[in-house]
């Protein structure tokens, strides 16, 4: 058995991983990030628009202040956030982007002076302040009452992970890529380290560490149609789950973008139609304002995403060989800004539709994007259930989300709970002596490599994973789309307990050696179904509609019996179920519930409404 050992392992090396190891490792101890590809091509290089910081640098963010970029926050959740994490989230994000400043991210900043801008397609002149002049600049986003998306111009994931891995090379964070986690090693209290199968040997390693870090982003490729990179499947939640002490919280919270490009699902960034592009239908009419005069294209994700779709499914949709969708449209803003601001969505038409956004419309329609479910941890990013476990990003749920994020919001976290996070990891390392339990590590290696053999053998059966996968992936389709009924969620809970039977029969067609992907989907394909089982399991009970969950039978906001967080546990290997639990949404009130300002709908109030708290905005 091959061990590495190291203060800190983190589980991911994306924007939250890569913050947290350099935060470790500006304090002198070990790091080791795993990660399935070379950092550089973690997930967080492909978000595009930007981070939301309450700067107010710009002419139409003046008067933007923490307090009212937590209101935009905690109404896009839904009210469904924990505001003691969203507080802290917002109070940080401005120091953390001048930190990555600090750090060499070329930030978009503030020419001063008369500048045309676009909102609805139509033009208009802001006069930006000499004295603001070179100053980090923002744009528009949705949700939000003030433009604060810090942006470099539409590849900020990429700037920020470069300045990040740049940071981290020279303090010594020590990066094996190619390296997928399998497994949690622990005791049933203390979490030691991780089970890791090297993609190019097939070989499996140990990794032993005093602090664990789960920062592997989302895990939208339980569904078909996403934009989420293939590497995004669930892995780390899996070995989580699969503890039986670890819950994944909120679940059923799963964000669908407006704007994945038809027919490969591939985002397009909101800062699209924050920089004033617009919505058509098939008859080339702008019809988000008949829905949401005010916000229009700016209203929050879950409430473009829904109304686009009930749009088409009056008819009004573009009919395609790959179904309907609806158009983009950014030709208005002109082949300097396209070409200067919104370039990668101009080479992701050119490349992947044969489209110039200069001059074409872009077609496009809702896809999943984004988990506001994760791993559960506390205010201080430690997971709930194991000692030593963190987890931050996408990966866990903080939980600053709710039940819809805002777009730039998740960028953002990336690396504000990185340096939160970060910063209650190295006190945990201060403070903790760790014992390593060889017993522990020896029990963990011993039973994946059992599992990698079985799968070989096919002692269990010989059902095709990819068969199981596609099984999963339509159920998931039927039940826990962006609308959703009591009777397909059902059908779709049943469904996917016959696919589990058959995920835990699975065998290999092939000999399993070296760099074989159909082992490696093997081996997640049973946590894969199970995480399937969560999202859905959850939603069937949650009978309320709330920010990315609707269920078109409970259409109202029920405040009185819903305005909790679920916690999912998968408590023994044979369960056929996750067990559902529930604890309040927040530990206090700064901003009781309310309405949203946008998207409608009625709320069934609580019976004893909290008291307003300190927000003075």
């Amino acid at each position: 058995m091959q061990i590495f050992q190291t203060d800190l392992l983190c589980i991911g090396a994306g924007l939250a991983g890569e913050r947290v190891a350099i935060e470790a490792a500006g304090s002198g101890f070990s790091v080791v990030c795993l990660s399935l590809v070379p950092a550089r091509r973690s997930h967080s290089s492909a978000a595009q628009g930007g981070m939301q910081a309450a700067l107010g640098n710009s002419a139409m963010g003046e008067g933007d202040s923490p307090d009212v970029h937590f209101n935009d926050t905690v109404k896009g959740s839904d009210w469904g956030c924990d505001q003691e994490v969203a507080r802290i989230f917002v109070e940080n994000a401005p120091i953390a982007m001048r930190q990555m400043a600090f750090w060499g991210v070329p930030w978009n900043r503030v020419v001063p002076g008369e500048q045309t801008y676009y909102k609805g397609g139509k033009p208009f002149t802001a006069v930006e302040k000499t004295e603001n002049e070179g100053l980090i600049h923002s744009r528009s986003f949705g949700g939000t009452a003030k433009w604060r998306t810090c942006y470099t111009s539409d590849g900020t994931g990429h700037s920020v992970l470069f300045a990040l891995d740049n940071r981290a090379a020279q303090l010594g964070v020590d990066i094996h890529d190619k390296t997928e986690v399998v497994a949690l090693i622990h005791d049933g209290e203390t979490c030691m380290g991780a089970i890791a199968r090297c993609l190019k040997t097939g070989e499996l390693r140990a990794y032993l560490a005093r602090a664990t870090l789960i920062a592997s982003g989302g895990f939208g490729r339980i569904y078909r149609a996403s934009t989420n990179a293939v590497i995004n499947d669930g892995g780390a939640h899996i070995a989580a789950l699969d503890t039986g002490i670890v819950p994944i919280g909120n679940p059923e919270a799963i964000q669908f973008h407006p704007t994945g490009i038809v027919p490969t699902d591939i985002l397009v960034t909101e800062g699209c139609r924050g920089d004033g592009g617009i919505l058509l239908d098939v008859n080339q009419y702008r019809f988000m304002p008949d829905y949401e005069p005010e916000k229009a294209e700016l209203a929050s994700r879950d409430v473009v995403s829904r109304r686009m779709t009930e749009h088409m499914r009056k008819g009004l949709g573009v009919k395609s060989a790959y179904g309907d969708h609806l158009w983009l449209d950014i030709r208005h803003l002109g082949a300097h800004h396209i070409n200067t601001n919104l370039r990668e969505v101009k080479d992701i038409c050119e490349t992947f539709l044969g489209v110039d956004p200069i001059t074409q419309l872009v077609p496009v329609r809702p896809t999943q994007h984004y988990c506001m479910a994760g791993v559960r941890t506390n205010k201080d990013g430690a997971v709930y259930g194991l000692k030593g476990l963190f987890s931050a990003g996408e990966a866990a749920c903080w939980d600053m989300h709710g039940f819809n994020r805002l777009g730039g919001n998740s960028l953002s976290e990336t690396v504000v709970a990185g340096m939160v996070v970060g910063a209650k990891v190295v006190e945990f390392l201060q403070g903790a002596d760790s014992v390593i339990k060889m017993s522990a590590v020896r029990d963990a290696f011993a039973k994946q490599q059992q599992r990698v053999t079985n799968l070989i053998d096919g002692v269990n059966g010989r059902e095709n994973a990819f068969a199981v996968r596609e099984e999963m992936h339509d159920a998931l389709v039927k039940g826990a789309g962006i609308f959703r009924n009591g009777k397909d969620l059902a059908e779709s809970v049943e469904t996917l307990k016959g696919t589990l039977a058959r995920a835990r029969r699975v065998g290999l067609a092939s000999n399993g050696i070296g760099a074989n992907p159909e082992l490696a989907l093997a081996l997640k394909i049973e946590g894969m179904v199970k995480l399937a089982l969560c999202v859905t399991q959850a939603a069937l009970m949650r009978t309320e509609s709330r920010g990315a969950h609707t269920r078109e039978d409970f259409p109202d906001r029920n405040d009185r019996d819903w305005l909790n967080r679920t916690l999912a546990y998968w408590n023994k290997d044979g369960d056929e179920l996750p067990t559902l639990k529930y604890e309040t949404a927040t530990p206090s009130f700064e901003l009781p519930p309310g309405e949203r300002g946008y998207g409608g709908g009625k709320i069934i109030p609580m019976d004893t409404p909290p008291k307003t708290g300190k927000n003075k905005a």
